[in-house]
């Protein structure tokens, strides 16, 4: 190899699923750079390959992509790994590939497990659309702003979450997101991975009683045509037929399509609605 980084996908649980690539690339490459360096000892270890090891992590990688750039430009091939999954998804690699790019310096990804794809197959939700937020900002103010710019999406929502954050998140997901079907993944690929599908309130309870342990990948069912009929029927539930065809008038509907309107709402006849808008 000559210079050059590889980012490289790691087992997010079960040491099995790493690649033949993967395990090739550590190999032959000159330097490991890993996010938690015990950690990575351990899958060297498991496979036998013994490797120099220097730290990459959140908190000194502006740093650290510098110097491991130095190194490759001198001629080094360095591996890239987090503590599970793929560099730059929830976890370090994004600085260093931005650099890459704005140096010019070759990189290639070598590809593996990612907990958000297994988690969305295992929920049985929609996996034709969706949208991935990792982790949710921990003050309020913001995760109600990210909450409130996805809480229309039709795509099936995926996040990441800590243990002693999820019953907390939950709720906040029952208020802000109303009581969605959800598929909570606990410890994917693990000895102890569970799948626990329901709707909001019902996994609510069972953490209630159960105290959450391990890290936890939401799976959440987007907007469905139900929620948005029902949002748009509490608009006008309140308001008698003259309120609820002024209402749209006042939006900028002609009569015309007011009492169209109307009677599409209260899947009533137009000449019903009609006679309560003579007047107007």
């Amino acid at each position: 190899m000559s210079g050059k980084l590889y980012l490289v996908g790691t087992p997010i649980g079960n040491l099995k699923d790493i690649t033949l690539r993967a395990l090739e690339t550590i190999k032959e490459c000159d330097i490991v750079a890993a996010e938690d360096t015990r950690h990575t000892l351990k899958l060297l270890n498991h496979f036998q390959i013994k490797k120099t090891m220097i730290s990459y992590q959140k908190f000194n990688e502006n740093d650290k992509s510098n110097e491991i750039i130095d190194k490759i430009e001198s001629g080094k091939t360095i591996a890239l790994v987090t503590d599970a999954g793929m560099p730059g998804i929830s976890d370090p690699g994004s600085v260093i590939i931005s650099r890459c790019i704005e140096r010019k310096i070759p990189f290639e990804i070598i590809p593996g497990a990612t907990a958000l794809v297994t988690g969305l197959v295992y929920s049985g939700l929609d996996s034709s659309k969706f949208v991935f937020r990792g982790f949710l900002p921990r003050e309020n103010k913001d995760r109600h702003e990210v909450l409130q710019e996805i809480k229309n999406y039709r795509d099936t929502i995926i996040i990441y979450e800590a243990p002693h954050r999820l019953k907390t998140t939950l709720k906040f997901l029952l208020e802000e997101l109303g009581d969605r079907n959800i598929s909570v993944c606990k410890e994917l690929t693990k000895l102890y991975e569970n799948i626990n599908r329901g709707i909001l309130s019902e996994v609510i309870k069972y953490y209630e009683a159960n105290e959450p342990r391990g890290e936890y990948v939401l799976v959440i069912a987007g907007k469905s045509d139900e929620m948005i009929e029902n949002e748009k029927k509490s608009v006008w539930l309140g308001l008698g037929i003259v309120e609820h065809i002024k209402k749209y008038m006042d939006e900028g509907e002609s009569k015309k399509d007011a009492i169209k309107m109307v009677a599409k709402d209260r899947k009533v006849a137009k000449n019903e609605i009609y006679k309560y808008s003579v007047d107007l």
